[in-house]
């Protein structure tokens, strides 16, 4: 029995048939069961399809990918979801758009009428628990984008997913915005004990949030930096100033920077793995 939750083994990906289009190439990475990882890379790098092979949204060219001990081959439902644009439906109100995944994803799908009052419940607690419990019978034209965001991940959450993917979920947001979810999501997955892998391009969210940050290459994407964030948790906003998250950081940009470089001139440099 593997020791990790989720599994990418020596993986590929080419969006079309020749080897000229591999989005990731050698991809390799190991996350354990409730661990929080950040995933950064210049853009391009294959962050998003790192996203999709976990969730089975698409096949590997080659290599392997397991979830909870299973090769997957298709969608998963214990997954939720979130990305940078909301997309809440805008004839739903709040409740009604956290509820939507509940009418789609089994065995919720199957429980939902005879259950509804406890769902209910349970969309109204998450709501309560990002500050949105007054708002649930507003539309999305009448939530800022920090309360469209708070719904998203609400409804990401309802049905109670063991692994919660995110693509850069608070990118378009403002910097105190920003901040203010960074400390709702990690109280959230606290709370629920959840695996998270987060794409993002923000160092600070990367270290502020998660156990561990994975470095990507350029295209074709592979992990060449891997560092345990080695901060105590729950994690103030205040630590963000202090000298050892702000080394973490700097050592991680400079990662970056020497990929960025390989990128640039040609040649892969071994020596950033």
């Amino acid at each position: 029995m593997s020791d990790y939750f989720v599994e990418i083994d020596n993986v590929d990906l080419a969006y079309n048939e020749d080897d000229e289009s591999l989005a990731v190439q050698g991809l390799n990475l190991n996350i354990r069961q409730g661990e929080f990882v950040a995933v950064v890379g210049p853009s391009g790098c294959g962050k998003s399809t790192l996203l999709k092979l976990v969730t089975g949204l698409k096949p590997p060219t080659r290599g392997s990918v397991t979830v909870d001990g299973k090769h997957v081959a298709g969608t998963l439902s214990f997954v939720g979801m979130a990305f940078q644009n909301p997309t809440l439906l805008p004839w739903r109100n709040t409740l009604r758009n956290i509820m939507l995944p509940l009418e789609i994803v089994e065995p919720h799908r199957g429980n939902l009428r005879s259950q509804k009052a406890a769902y209910l419940e349970r969309a109204r607690q998450l709501l309560r628990t990002v500050g949105l419990g007054a708002h649930e019978a507003k539309h999305p034209w009448e939530l800022s984008g920090g309360m469209q965001q708070r719904a998203n991940l609400c409804r990401a959450l309802i049905h109670d997913p063991r692994l919660l993917m995110l693509d850069e979920p608070f990118g378009a947001l403002d910097a105190f915005t920003r901040e203010e979810l960074w400390c709702v999501l990690a109280e959230l997955r606290r709370e629920k004990k959840l695996t998270v892998v987060l794409v993002t391009h923000d160092l600070r969210e990367a270290v502020f949030l998660a156990d561990t940050v994975h470095v990507m290459s350029s295209r074709p994407g592979r992990i060449v930096h891997s560092r345990h964030v080695d901060l105590p948790r729950p994690r103030a906003l205040d630590v963000c100033y202090e000298p050892a998250f702000v080394e973490i950081v700097h050592e991680l940009r400079g990662h970056i920077e020497r990929v960025r470089c390989v990128d640039t001139f040609g040649g892969i440099d071994d020596s950033v793995a």
